[in-house]
């Protein structure tokens, strides 16, 4: 079985988002860069299918060449090799992505190999755009289940679950196929040090893709509103306690 995951390098969650001046871009320096958790969990899974049934697994990004860090982390995790999309480092929306993957996806066709399975996240952390693995799965004429939690392979189809209103939605796809991944569907593993070492050998293709399909123009980046809570001090020790008691009998509960 042949996995090929797709992750995305975004800035670590919780980072605090610096625009440049012309609020075209965001300013990186300092800024530390990471894959989201559902592409971690895309990863994983990646991982785990070929642990269980034999194959070998690819990990693919588009972006610049600092992006092999994350390449790197993905191999230290256990996947096989690497494939670099090379850019420049400016965006790229959703419909040019699609095109650069689905191009690779091709070559490797080309070249011997083809994908049984196709992991994506379910979303990018920053963008959330959900499109790119729909437009890969629609131009490769693939099956897509988007947003699982859960998945098996069996006699040559998937079986993969996603939550639904009250329960679970149970798809049985043939393969190949496209799946997103959503956090939860397993706990991801720390990489080793023997696995860190490993993955500085392991090898990274590196493509320099055509900017085909893009059709959104980007005016400009804002930050969302900082939303402010603002905390009264009540007083210090016994002090406090008749502005407490005058509180809670404004809220009625006493």
């Amino acid at each position: 079985m042949n996995v090929l995951v797709c992750v995305k390098r975004v800035p670590s969650t919780g980072a605090k988002i610096v625009l440049t001046e012309n609020q075209r871009e965001i300013e990186t320096r300092y800024l530390g860069f990471t894959v989201s958790p559902h592409e971690e969990c895309a990863v994983e899974e990646a991982v785990r299918l070929v642990e269980a049934r034999g194959g070998a697994s690819v990990v693919l990004t588009l972006g610049p060449e600092v992006a092999v860090e994350q390449l790197r982390d993905s191999m230290a995790l256990g996947i096989d090799r690497a494939i670099l999309l090379e850019t420049d480092g400016s965006e790229w929306d959703s419909m040019a992505t699609a095109a650069a993957i689905v191009e690779a996806v091709r070559a490797q066709h080309d070249a011997g190999t083809d994908f049984d399975v196709l992991l994506f996240g379910n979303e990018a952390a920053d963008t959330g755009g959900y499109q790119a693995p729909i437009r890969v799965a629609h131009a490769l004429n693939l099956p897509c289940v988007s947003g699982i939690k859960s998945l098996e392979i069996k006699d040559g189809a998937a079986i993969a679950k996603r939550e639904g209103p009250g329960g679970w939605e149970v798809f049985e796809v043939s393969l190949p196929a496209v799946f997103t991944v959503k956090e939860g569907i397993n706990l991801p593993r720390y990489p080793s040090l023997p696995g860190r070492l490993k993955a500085k050998k392991k090898p990274v293709d590196r493509i320099e893709p055509q900017r085909n399909g893009g059709k959104l123009k980007m005016v400009k980046l804002m930050n969302p509103k900082e939303e402010v809570s603002q905390a009264d001090v009540l007083g210090e020790g016994p002090g406090a306690a008749p502005k407490i008691v005058e509180i809670l009998k404004e809220m009625g509960v006493v």
